[in-house]
């Protein structure tokens, strides 16, 4: 035996608690792993023996004998030909909160970024490897949904934000409740002619849902509601750019804009100062995400922001559930007050 070998201390083991104890081992592992089996004064004296030693279970392997990982598997699905720093950064709050969720629950969370299909894997249940599977992200890279779609179809476990099919497990914002608040404040600050600004037709169906909250809140008001203005672009900043554009073309009235997304709205900032739009005298406008950038934009963005902490308990809860406690969940929103609304 080598000197290192001497001087490092040997690893205590369930044995050694069971001969302190006076026990069997089987009864050790029974009573840390608080089986009903075991009498109370049995396991206090387990307990002892075990503090006394400082023996400490290895939790992972204890689930894994009663089938459990301890783990969550979270999958954020990115665009294709992109890497993770062009993931929106909405997602990467939305995956703090669930990562925090799994941990208050004693789980682990294994990430991953998925874009292309050489990357798509979901089958962590089956293999063992989780729990749980929590999808997130860009609701544009259609094969990576149908993919997961189609794992949710063969297996249970998993549960979706952004998704755009409505038939999966899937959690989501209260669109409609957002559309209604940021109407109401647009109205609030004197706004009238209001147009909501976001592809209704898209993959990501929370954006239609903002559309009727904000179509509903429009009647409701006494005020006519305008068909959504969509424009193209490579990302959500540029079409919030080009929205400006075609709406100051087209030569229709407006001082009130909600976006269906910060991005856009992001975006569209930036294209009003450059045409000497006075924001928010001239025009006021609301997005929606709660994006922490929006704080710095000129000038700071109003939004409507779901309830990061709560979306997080919901996704975990709803992967972790059984297929019977699985119903479609909604996340309570809030208006973020800051200087784009008067």
């Amino acid at each position: 035996m080598s000197n290192s070998d001497k001087s490092r201390p040997r690893r205590v083991t369930s044995i050694d608690v069971a001969e302190l104890a006076g026990v069997s081992q089987s009864t050790v592992s029974r009573a840390l792993s608080g089986s009903e089996t075991i009498t109370e004064a049995t396991r206090r004296r387990v307990e002892l023996a075990a503090e006394q030693l400082g023996y400490q279970v290895n939790a992972r392997a204890a689930g894994l004998r009663r089938g459990e990982t301890g783990t969550i598997a979270i999958v954020v699905i990115g665009r294709q030909g992109h890497g993770p720093t062009a993931v929106n950064p909405f997602y990467y709050t939305l995956l703090g909160s669930t990562c925090a969720a799994a941990a208050e629950r004693g789980y682990e969370a294994l990430v991953s970024f998925q874009a292309s299909p050489d990357e798509f894997f979901g089958h962590y249940v089956a293999r063992r490897q989780a729990d749980g599977v929590v999808v997130l992200g860009t609701a544009t890279n259609e094969p990576a949904w149908e993919y997961f779609r189609s794992c949710a179809e063969g297996a249970g476990g998993m549960a979706f934000w952004g998704s755009p099919f409505d038939d999966s497990v899937w959690v989501r914002s209260d669109n409609r409740e957002g559309g209604r608040l940021a109407v109401e404040r647009l109205v609030r600050g004197g706004a009238q002619d209001i147009v909501f600004v976001g592809d209704t037709g898209s993959s990501q169906r929370q954006f239609h849902e903002r559309f009727e909250g904000y179509r509903t809140a429009m009647i409701d008001s006494g005020l006519i509601p305008r068909d959504p203005v969509v424009s193209e672009g490579e990302d959500r900043v540029s079409q919030g750019r080009n929205a400006i554009a075609q709406l100051v073309q087209s030569g229709e009235r407006f001082d009130g804009l909600f976006f269906a997304c910060d991005a856009m709205a992001l975006g569209a900032l930036e294209e009003l100062a450059a045409r000497d739009i006075a924001v928010p005298e001239t025009v006021g406008v609301i997005g929606f995400d709660g994006l922490g950038s929006g704080e710095f934009s000129a000038p700071p963005l109003t939004t409507v922001e779901p309830d990061f902490a709560q979306a997080g308990k919901l996704l975990v809860e709803t992967a972790l559930a059984s297929e019977d406690e699985r119903p479609e969940r909604r996340v309570a929103v809030h208006l973020v007050e800051r200087a784009s609304v008067r």
